[in-house]
């Protein structure tokens, strides 16, 4: 990927300044987009669920709990939040990144082969906004969880938007990736797999393009997008007609 010179000038991104939401009917779940400064008590509920998760997995030490803790780095976070009140589903974006040393992949890729290909990735799409996303989780829901699964996979496509940025990039185990491109991300087939966070794990790369996700989303997937991005928009209109940012 080329960058013209046109477009190097840095430019400022937009910076979420409400936590607007819409309703998942699948998952029965209303998804929350918020940054942590702003809703406090959800961001606690929604790190104190990915801790759960991770060490059940046996994977805690991939969390950044002193980011977590702070929630300083976060620029955006998604929570799905049950008819209880309660966060069952989430992930967090970094960023827009300024430079690709500030990429959390790159750390994953160190030593290994592919972490230049990783660097220039990300190097190149810079100038049209970079934001990683991490800590992502599900609760295990033998109902539910196939259905949250699905719903968190479209919230980058919503970050998109919502920060004005094109290009969302994520890590994790293959098996896992895969299950999240069917809302259009594209896996980073060239660059190979890395063994974080530990050896039981081929963790890989992948990327959402807000110009071209929906000619590789699942038709089912776009569809719901379509349906939650107009109800987005409806809750930022209503707080622009009172005037107020939440």
């Amino acid at each position: 990927m080329t960058v013209p010179q046109s477009v190097t000038a840095r430019r400022k991104f937009m910076a979420l300044t409400r936590s607007p939401s819409c309703w998942d009917p699948d998952s029965e779940c209303t998804i929350v987009f918020a940054q942590p400064s702003a809703e406090r008590e959800l961001w606690l509920d929604y790190v104190r669920g990915a801790c759960e998760s991770y060490r059940k997995h046996g994977v805690e030490r991939a969390l950044d709990m002193e980011a977590l803790q702070s929630g300083a780095d976060t620029v955006i976070f998604a929570a799905c939040v049950n008819d209880a009140g309660r966060v069952v589903a989430g992930l967090r974006g970094r960023g827009p990144y300024q430079s690709a040393d500030e990429c959390h992949a790159l750390l994953e890729w160190s030593g290994q082969p592919g972490q230049d290909a990783v660097r220039k990735m990300v190097t190149d799409r810079l100038p049209f906004g970079v934001v990683e996303m991490k800590t992502a989780w599900v609760a295990d829901d033998p109902d539910r969880g196939r259905k949250l699964t699905s719903a968190i996979s479209r919230t980058p496509l919503h970050a998109l938007n919502l920060l004005d940025i094109q290009f969302i990039v994520a890590t994790a185990a293959e098996y896992v990736l895969k299950r999240w491109l069917s809302s259009g991300g594209q896996l980073a087939t060239k660059i190979p797999a890395t063994p974080y966070p530990d050896g039981r794990y081929q963790t890989k790369l992948a990327w959402w393009d807000r110009a071209t996700f929906a000619n590789h989303a699942d038709p089912k997937q776009l569809s719901m997008f379509f349906t939650e991005q107009k109800e987005l928009a409806t809750h930022v209109d209503d707080d622009l007609t009172a005037g107020t940012m939440r």
